[in-house]
């Protein structure tokens, strides 16, 4: 048979060989033959290896199982262990004839028995025959001992209440001479040990001394041929002994002191030259690992891993450095003392353990040697294969940000990475070194100046040209007047056509993505505000891109082109430098997106929206410096402030709350941090129009058919600033707005006029007027008057309004404020109450002005409105 089926040359002649052996097998199976009975279920064997099934002769095997001779009861064993497993029912009826045979006068009967019962023993079967495989190792043959050992870890893994039964026969067996019948045993009371609580209390304190004993006569006994391997007597013995005892020891001191001297006798005797001996030394670290051993003990282990560092086999560097990242929890010094190898490991040829010294490399890293591994790290990243520069990039920025207590060697080392690996750095790693560079006023020249340098260099880094760009177009100025020179600085020459012509260069580099040119284009409108006399050659470049194949560049090019040529009077506002990003948001919300927390953020944030029960869903946060513009309360009244701050810093929403309603959508969140990241976040989805903060606007919305990126930039979660001249409105960039709006019928005033706001220098009044048949529209006739004796420039009034109000700003009639009372600014504003009736109006206002070229703010709350707007 076998003949024929490799003779076939196809599986359809293969098939049909094996169609017709089956039918010749059940034709004798129904005859009931008991000659040939052992040859067709061999046949079957045969059958059942080539993947064909073979149900029909299970019970041929218990048939030949009841017979009486060894040959047919080897073939039925055989046949019971491969066609039939535990699953079967088929199998409750061989228990009887298993019980007989292991009673049997045969000791090879009694073996194969054994071997079955071992090898498909079900929990009923363990049940019912573990009482006749427990004394099995009362027997004087070594090798039934060594069988019932084995056949015993199958009962207790189906069964580990039958754990108690075995605890003293496998005692026994560790005093045995024979070495098979030793390992065998030494298995069980491993077994054992997983199995019971009980029985690992037991063997402690009844075979722990036994085990030194067998160990130290293994390790110290003369040549013995049958169990030498490479000049090791029996390895696999060496190596169940001590797996036994680091389950034994771990935990208990008691055990581990009896443990200590033979282990280090191990450690030291143990030659290393074979393969034999590096395996029991393995074991033999993992065993003192484990145990309480003493620290001296542990030092020896570590040593003899540092010397499988310097092996040349792959497979021994592997596990050491796989040992050595569990001994840092136990013994992180001594592992120090391998730094040097270990930091070689990383420079190896092998994937896999380049990959594993670098983990462990960065577990090694403290305070004290986090500069001179960081260098040497960075100096292999210059040489680095670009598969592995990846991994290296990673762990050298979380290293460098972790371990870094100066700001100068933190912008320092992550310049070095930038210009070696750039295209590798990912964007929360260079998103934070910004946060950094933002919170080092003292250092933006000295870094400004070291990128400009870098990209002089090398342009093909993204992450690099990204930084580059972005610190050139915030502190423009700083490069070109060497602002902040420090010592270890050579000092450069750079002029304000040099900074355009890097930028340039970023903007128009074939490879660079959307991002970058985005990026790009931004600074060079910053640029034309720090660099006037560059102003026009910087709109040209900018003009260039409005054929772009990209729309987001185009309508960049668009929006900036026209704020350079017709809105000359916001442009320096618009730009000014981005206020100081806190570390400590970034750093939480970094925490926070991580994959770990994302759920459990967004179901902790899910709870919070579900607790509040706010007007307009707005959540209060005191330390807020505009204490929720969207969320005005008729008792909540701010303390007016005349102190300059930062424009850009209110502007873009800084320190305000989210409103649960747009936690989910993508809004700007409330940190300095958020303003940069959604800056930076170019190419992505634009916010939507209905996440805009609570309509707050200062022209007109009404008429606009869409919304550009630029106009959200400068409007999300923020008052929308309005110059008060006769300019065209803010968000008119690209000239598609009238600049007069039309204006309602005049209506007689039925409400009386109030004082809006007041300070020691500022008078600002309302008065109302309604147009008839829509009583929710309210025009408000706004008049500042300057009480003191300076001249008010640049004056600029913003307001804010909840959600349910719709506010329209017109331009007011000058930019000039007379001083003592001898003129007056007026301002038209058309407001609508869609709840009108329900919801009383409030307003928040700001006021900025300049006094002597010095920038001034006030800011204020108006909560006494006439009843019934």
């Amino acid at each position: 048979m076998i003949r024929a089926i490799r003779a076939c040359k196809t599986a359809a002649e293969e098939r049909g060989v094996v169609r017709k052996e089956c039918a010749a097998i059940r034709a004798a199976i129904s005859e009931n033959d008991p000659d040939y009975r052992h040859r067709n279920l061999a046949k079957l064997m045969f059958i059942h290896m080539l993947g064909y099934p073979t149900h029909f002769g299970q019970m041929e095997c218990l048939k030949l199982i009841a017979s009486a001779g060894f040959p047919e009861k080897r073939i039925g064993y055989l046949g019971l262990m491969l066609l039939l497993d535990e699953r079967q029912e088929v199998l409750m009826l061989v228990t009887n004839s298993l019980k007989q045979d292991l009673n049997h006068s045969n000791q090879y009967i009694v073996g194969l028995a054994i071997c079955a019962l071992g090898n498909i023993c079900s929990a009923e079967m363990a049940r019912d025959l573990a009482p006749e495989v427990e004394r099995l190792f009362q027997t004087r043959d070594p090798n039934i001992k060594k069988k019932a050992a084995l056949c015993s870890i199958r009962i207790i893994r189906k069964v580990p209440d039958l754990s108690e039964n075995f605890m003293s026969p496998a005692a026994s067996l560790l005093k045995e001479k024979h070495h098979g019948v030793l390992i065998a045993g030494v298995q069980l009371c491993t077994e054992l040990c997983k199995a019971s609580a009980e029985a690992l209390d037991y063997l402690r304190k009844n075979c722990t001394e036994v085990l030194v004993r067998i160990l130290k006569d293994v390790s110290n006994s003369p040549y013995a041929p049958e169990y030498d391997i490479a000049g090791i007597t029996d390895p696999f013995l060496h190596i169940r002994v001590l797996r036994l005892m680091r389950t034994l020891g771990q935990g208990d001191a008691d055990s581990s002191d009896f443990m200590n001297d033979i282990l280090a006798q191990v450690a030291t005797k143990t030659e290393s030259n074979k393969n034999a001996g590096n395996a029991i030394l393995y074991e033999c670290v993992e065993t003192i690992m484990g145990i309480e051993a003493t620290s001296g003990l542990r030092v020896l282990a570590i040593n003899i891993l540092g010397r499988f560092l310097s092996n040349r086999d792959n497979n021994i560097r592997y596990v050491a450095l796989n040992i050595l990242m569990k001994a840092i929890a136990v013994d992180a010094q001594a592992v120090q003392r391998h730094r040097a190898t270990i930091l070689e490991c990383v420079k190896d040829s092998d994937a896999s353990i380049r990959k594993r010294a670098l983990e462990l490399v960065f577990l090694l890293v403290n305070d004290t040697n986090v500069k001179p591994i960081t260098k040497d790290l960075i100096e292999y990243l210059e040489v680095s294969d670009q598969e592995f520069k990846g991994d290296l990039t990673v762990k050298i920025c979380l290293i460098v940000e972790k371990f870094s207590h100066e700001k100068l060697w933190y912008i320092d080392q992550m310049l070095k990475v930038l210009i070696e690996a750039g295209n590798f750095v990912k964007d929360e790693i260079w998103h934070a070194l910004v946060v950094v560079i933002s919170n080092a006023p003292d250092l933006h020249g000295y870094t400004v100046r070291s990128l400009y340098k870098a990209l002089q260099n090398s342009c093909e880094q993204e992450s690099l040209v990204r930084v580059a760009v972005w610190c050139i177009g915030e502190y423009g100025e700083l490069l070109i007047n060497n602002v902040g020179v420090l010592d270890v600085e050579e000092p450069i020459t750079v002029t304000e056509s040099d900074a355009v012509d890097v930028v340039e260069i970023s903007l128009k580099r074939h490879s660079s993505d959307i991002t970058t040119r985005a990026m790009s284009l931004i600074a060079l409108l910053k640029l034309s505000s720090r660099f006037p006399p560059c102003s026009e050659r910087i709109r040209e470049i900018i003009i260039q891109q409005k054929g772009s194949l990209v729309l987001e560049l185009q309508q960049r090019s668009l929006e900036f082109n026209a704020i350079i040529q017709k809105h000359q009077n916001i442009k320096s506002s618009l730009v000014e430098r981005m206020p100081v990003l806190e570390e400590s948001a970034y750093h939480n919300k970094k925490a926070a997106s991580a994959p770990g927390n994302l759920s459990e953020g967004k179901t902790r944030q899910a709870t919070a929206a579900a607790s509040l029960k706010l007007p307009n869903g707005v959540a209060k946060t005191p330390a807020a410096p505009l204490v929720d513009l969207l969320d005005l309360n008729s008792d909540d009244i701010p303390q007016p402030s005349s102190s300059g701050g930062d424009f850009l810093h209110d502007l873009l929403g800084i320190g305000l709350a989210p409103s649960p309603s747009s936690a989910g959508g993508g809004a700007m969140s409330s940190s300095g941090v958020d303003a940069l990241l959604d800056l930076l976040s170019i190419g992505e989805t634009p916010v939507q129009n209905d996440l805009l903060a609570s309509n707050i606007v200062s022209t007109s919305q009404d008429k606009l058919p869409s919304i550009s990126p630029l106009e959200r930039l400068s409007s999300v979660s923020s008052p929308v600033s309005l110059q008060s001249t006769g300019a065209a409105p803010v968000v008119d960039l690209l000239g598609s707005l009238s600049t007069n709006s039309s204006a309602p019928a005049d209506g007689s005033s039925v409400y009386p006029s109030i004082v809006a706001y007041q300070s020691d220098s500022l008078k600002i009044m309302f008065s109302f007027s309604k147009q008839p048949g829509n009583p929710q529209t309210t025009v408000i006739q706004a008049t500042y008057t300057n009480m003191s004796s300076n001249v008010y420039t640049d004056f600029l009034f913003q307001a804010a309004v909840p959600k349910f109000v719709q506010l329209k700003l017109d331009p007011g009639s000058s930019n000039i404020l007379p001083s003592s009372g001898n003129g007056s600014i007026t301002q038209r504003m058309v407001i609508t109450n869609t709840q009108h009736g329900q919801r009383a109006l409030a307003m928040r206002l700001r006021i900025s002005y300049k006094v002597d070229n010095q920038d001034k703010m006030e800011q204020g709350q108006v909560n006494n409105f006439p009843a019934g707007l």
